[in-house]
């Protein structure tokens, strides 16, 4: 099982030098990936949550490319924001320019208002990823690309240079409904399921992408969930906490359950919206130094 970390590429506290330190300090002490989180515009619904700045993940990965040789990636990338021409051109350029490091988690959002802002259907959020996502992948995998599709079509693109990784970088699908495990199954390399909770996921998520894998006749995607790490200095009850969240204890004790469930990645996620220091660099490695000596 390798980990990976969830940098914090918004809020107060962050810029470049956070973002920098973020990520050096992920590799040294020996994550596999470090992922940035996707939003374009930054509506009310969004800033409740993530608040300005806001550095936006592509842009910020290739900066940091050139400062350490970790792994980088999105968790997630919301594919209808973007001309999938567009993002498949970024993606396989940074790919290529990094010396193949992209992992590319994907989603389909949640944010209203954010879809309204950039002018894009909500309601058509689902159909537009899992369409975009195709034509993406057609378009890292041929020098000249032709896609037919109900939303984007295009013929005959040159899209040179394809991506160093080959057959194109590692595909992790965001998302916990029926829609996304079907779109994990289809086009990812793993299931990348966001602050899940792990009897649903043992219980229900798995045997849901197992049998999906089955219908489409298709191999099953790995497992790399991301965590939300919610340390506190009590134990809780467990009717009244999530996983991932209570004492040292109670977190070892998720941990060692999800590591049951053999997933390939377990991406670390220490944001948490009620700490009052939510941005201090200092107090979320401390909650990562702690949490990497119960694996």
């Amino acid at each position: 099982m390798k980990l990976g970390v969830n940098v914090v590429n918004f809020g107060a506290s962050t810029g470049p030098d956070s973002l920098r330190r973020w990520v050096e300090r992920a590799e040294i002490s020996g994550f596999d990936v470090a992922m940035l989180s996707d939003h374009v515009a930054v509506t009310p619904d969004v800033h409740a949550m993530y608040p300005t700045p806001f550095y936006e993940p592509f842009t910020a990965l290739a900066w940091l490319a050139g400062t350490t040789s970790i792994r980088l990636g999105t968790t997630v990338a919301i594919l209808p924001y973007r001309h999938p021409l567009l993002v498949a051109r970024m993606t396989a350029n940074f790919d290529q320019l990094s010396g193949g490091r992209l992992v590319f988690g994907v989603g389909a959002g949640w944010a209203a208002g954010e879809y309204r802002a950039l002018g894009v259907p909500f309601e058509l959020r689902g159909r537009l990823t899992d369409e975009y996502l195709a034509a993406i992948i057609t378009a890292w995998t041929h020098e000249v690309a032709s896609f037919a599709g109900e939303y984007v079509s295009f013929t005959d693109v040159h899209t040179a240079p394809l991506p160093a990784q080959a057959p194109h970088p590692p595909v992790w699908v965001g998302g916990q409904s029926w829609p996304a495990i079907r779109r994990a199954v289809r086009f990812g390399n793993a299931w990348h399921p966001l602050d899940v909770d792990l009897g649903w996921l043992e219980h229900e998520g798995l045997p849901l992408l197992r049998q999906e894998a089955v219908n489409e006749g298709r191999p099953v995607p790995a497992l790399a969930p991301r965590v939300k790490i919610r340390l506190r200095d009590r134990s809780l009850p467990e009717s009244e906490r999530r996983s991932g969240e209570g004492d040292l204890h109670q977190i070892a004790d998720d941990l060692q359950r999800l590591r049951s469930l053999d997933p390939a990645h377990v991406v670390l996620d220490t944001d948490d919206p009620l700490a009052a220091d939510r941005g201090d660099f200092d107090r979320h490695w401390q909650v990562l130094d702690r949490v990497r000596e119960l694996l």
